[in-house]
């Protein structure tokens, strides 16, 4: 289909992806925001509802953060062709970006003045319930040096990508670099990387918050396969959700599950596919494709007894 949309061309398609991953990246860390207050901060830049400073700040500063990241877009090249995927700076500036807007009015209480928005932590991190303890602050420089290292050598062609990916994002949250934020700016960087390499970006929706910390606490066990899964669902979510159907032409042959609405999901379309209702066409690896065309055919006869 020509690789994946730039933010410029395809302003539409990106400000879906936005308004979505900035307000369930955020709930999963708590935020109460729902998804139209979001929508309405980062349209019109109006705080609406009850909600405390800190929480309206810590959306914007996540989507200033996710503005610049979806400003990386590879737009038709499946591999970094020009220089490292990632580089400490993009890190640094990703966190900076993220933290700095809540960080000017409600500071971190323990942060000395060395451990501003994107500066690595200077404090010791508990382990946390599930077992992951964080390196002592002293080796945090090393490790990210080491983890960006990782991150670079990621091989977007191999079969076992999504689990390069889980090590990589599970690794960086066992490092904790930073005092605060960790969480988002982990989500945060897993999409630059994504979108540098021609991928769509992975949203992993507050609903999954449970899988998705059972998933991180599998990965730091050694067992990456979970989340790996995880993030490769996230990705195909948008892909189907938000790039396709925006991209694809009305006769062009697409996954069902991009053809899919909120009164037609995609198994009615499989069922309907298989049935024979639906013209579609199934492809050698076993997934049924259709198009826009045939899918209004389908609505408009399926009442129709035959």
């Amino acid at each position: 289909m020509g690789g994946l949309p730039g933010p410029i061309e395809a302003t539409g398609i990106w400000k879906g992806i936005w308004h979505g991953e900035v307000h369930h990246s955020t709930a999963i860390e708590g935020n109460t925001l729902v998804q139209r207050e979001v929508d309405v901060l980062l349209e019109d830049g109006r705080a609406i509802g009850d909600r405390t400073l800190r929480e309206y700040l810590e959306v914007r500063g996540y989507a200033d953060a996710a503005e610049w990241v979806y400003g990386q877009v590879a737009p038709s090249r499946g591999a970094s062709e020009a220089g490292p995927i990632l580089t400490l700076a993009d890190v640094r500036t990703v966190h900076h970006k993220a933290m700095a807007p809540v960080w000017e009015v409600t500071p971190h209480p323990e942060a000395t003045e060395r451990e501003r928005p994107g500066a690595y932590r200077e404090h010791e991190i508990r382990p946390f319930p599930g077992g992951m303890t964080p390196p002592s602050w002293p080796l945090v420089p090393g490790e990210m040096t080491a983890w960006i290292e990782q991150a670079n050598s990621l091989d977007p062609t191999a079969l076992d990508f999504p689990e390069q990916l889980a090590a990589l994002h599970c690794r960086f949250e066992q490092i904790h670099p930073f005092l605060d934020g960790n969480g988002r700016v982990g989500r945060l960087v897993l999409n630059l990387i994504l979108v540098r390499l021609g991928y769509p970006p992975a949203i992993i929706y507050k609903r999954d918050r449970a899988r998705y910390l059972r998933a991180l606490q599998r990965a730091d066990e050694g067992e990456p396969g979970t989340l790996g899964m995880l993030i490769a669902r996230a990705i195909l979510d948008t892909l189907y959700q938000h790039v396709i159907p925006a991209v694809a032409g009305s006769a062009r042959l697409v996954p069902l599950a991009a053809l899919a609405t909120p009164d037609l999901k995609a198994p009615a379309l499989r069922i309907a596919a298989s049935r024979g209702r639906l013209q579609a066409t199934r492809a050698p690896d076993g997934r049924w494709r259709s198009s826009r065309v045939w899918v209004e055919e389908y609505k408009a006869s399926r009442w129709i007894r035959t």
